[in-house]
């Protein structure tokens, strides 16, 4: 496997790891509607979180949230919707990125709530 999969599959368990220490419930992970993904879906004082996670090792291209388009943002939100559709008792719902920076020994974890267009 290469190493940037690697990289994405330890960020996404760190951030589920921190969300849960953060008193959310994780639902779903790597949660998939057509071509679209959701990396994790949580919930938190009765709001719906949908997260993308981008985890990084180094700086060299710059920090994890940079990486975030606009058009990231738009399929997460699409599968969002398809979400919703399927389990429409969800009223609340907000749109999160969590960036996570992986060192040898510890991770540091940027928390972006609410986050739109």
């Amino acid at each position: 496997m290469a190493n940037h999969n690697d990289t994405g599959k330890k960020g996404e368990q760190l951030a589920v790891d921190y969300l849960k220490d953060h008193g959310f419930d994780v639902l779903y992970t790597n949660w998939r509607f057509a071509h679209f993904e959701i990396d994790i879906i949580a919930t938190c004082n009765n709001i719906l979180h949908f997260v993308e996670v981008k985890a990084r090792r180094s700086t060299k291209f710059g920090l994890p949230e940079e990486s975030v388009s606009n058009k990231k943002i738009q399929n997460l939100i699409n599968a969002a919707e398809a979400f919703l559709y399927q389990y429409p008792e969800w009223k609340r719902v907000q749109f999160d990125v969590l960036s996570v920076m992986i060192y040898r020994e510890k991770a540091d974890y940027f928390f972006i709530e609410d986050v739109y267009l």
